[in-house]
């Protein structure tokens, strides 16, 4: 993946390493998305942190990947 922002094999990323890096999304956009069933739902690692998994992720960008060649 040359020039892309690249993920760890496993764990959790927070919302400030999704967006804009991986996604040029807005994050009003991203919560909408989320809302709607288009994009993973977060986990809350604690009240005040929020995170996604990695593998959730992953298949959110191979998805899109896939509708974009489509």
């Amino acid at each position: 993946m040359e020039g892309r922002p690249s993920l760890p094999d496993t764990g959790y990323v927070r919302l400030s390493q999704i967006i804009p890096t991986i996604l040029p999304i807005s994050k009003s956009t991203w919560w909408a998305g989320i809302k709607a069933g288009r994009y993973p739902k977060p986990v809350k690692l604690s009240p005040r942190c929020t995170a996604w998994r990695v593998e959730d992720i992953r298949a959110l960008i191979e998805e899109l990947h896939t509708a974009k060649a489509a």
